[in-house]
């Protein structure tokens, strides 16, 4: 459990977790159906993807610094 209280892990776990927030705000604008709501929901998407990217890089560097120092 000591790898839990790792602050790295934390930011990480954090970000995935705004991805997925960001991801079912988008479905939610989406489905309601209207032109503005497609606007809406590709603004979302956007967001989503810069997320999502912020978070793989965020492991990346996650899992190389725990490479570095073995634990």
């Amino acid at each position: 459990m000591r790898n839990v209280q790792d602050p790295l892990l934390i930011i990480a776990l954090v970000a995935c977790l705004g991805v997925l927030v960001i991801l079912l705000m988008g479905i939610n604008s989406f489905r309601k159906g209207t032109a503005e709501a497609a606007k809406q929901s590709n603004k979302f998407m956007r967001w989503r993807l810069i997320a999502q990217f912020g978070a793989v890089v965020l492991i990346m560097i996650f899992v190389w610094v725990r490479g570095q120092t073995g634990n």
